[in-house]
């Protein structure tokens, strides 16, 4: 589906990512799968709440290589543009390595989850922080106007209420103050937000939301007609 504002299309991002221009995007912002279900010890039931999903979903027991896809990154961004990939501790190394001698500079972002999924047996940690590897080139664009914006640690809920889609309910869909935060810091009004792994567009509605136009790849049916209806009623606002 192609309008004015937004491009999005279903099939596999590794194959049709190949199809977008070369030097076209301003932004790359984008949360690919992180293969945690392989490390899942299984859901657990409760009879008094929804149960905790640890498996997560199918396509997140399809292993992903970084470096197969890191090449047309490169390729389709604009030497200005800036890269901002959503990962977990198993794929950090991974994406690093796909990445960083691409460009010139690498960091990190962490997000905050102020309401983590609970863990009732008390057996570790929240999971309550997640990174977002983040490359960029010398000439690269940033919009901040002071010091408090740079911090490389952003704070906020996890998506829920009237937010959160509820069909179908994508199981890791991101909050839009989140990603409006990196959109609006690491791209200007006109550019080009591009995700190749797009789930529910929760970043092409940041992007659409900020006066960006927005390029999405999509591999489920399902999440992609979900994406295809949000995206065309946030156009229409």
């Amino acid at each position: 589906m192609k309008t004015d504002k937004f491009s999005i299309i279903q099939g596999d991002c590794f194959e049709l990512i190949k199809e977008v221009k070369t030097n076209s995007v301003d932004l790359i912002l984008t949360d690919p799968p992180y293969n945690l279900a392989k490390h899942s010890t299984g859901n657990i039931k409760f009879d008094w709440r929804e149960d905790v999903n640890n498996d997560i979903a199918d396509w997140d027991k399809k292993d992903l290589e970084p470096s197969k896809i890191a090449d047309e990154f490169v390729r389709v961004l604009k030497p200005d543009g800036n890269l901002f990939v959503f990962c977990s501790y198993n794929l950090i190394g991974k994406w690093y390595d796909a990445l960083d001698h691409k460009f010139d500079a690498t960091n990190f972002m962490v997000w905050h989850k102020t309401n983590p999924t609970p863990k009732f047996f008390k057996n570790g940690f929240l999971n309550s922080c997640e990174i977002i590897l983040c490359c960029w080139n010398k000439k690269h664009k940033w919009n901040f106007t002071n010091q408090k914006e740079m911090h490389n640690f952003f704070e906020s809920p996890i998506c829920s209420g009237p937010e959160r889609l509820k069909d179908p309910k994508h199981p890791t869909q991101k909050p839009l103050s989140l990603l409006k935060h990196i959109v609006k810091t690491a791209s200007n009004e006109g550019d080009t937000v591009f995700d190749p792994f797009m789930g529910v567009a929760s970043t092409g509605v940041a992007a659409l939301k900020l006066n960006r136009k927005f390029v999405g790849i999509e591999l489920e049916e399902l999440y992609f007609n979900a994406s295809k209806k949000r995206l065309s009623e946030t156009s229409n606002d």
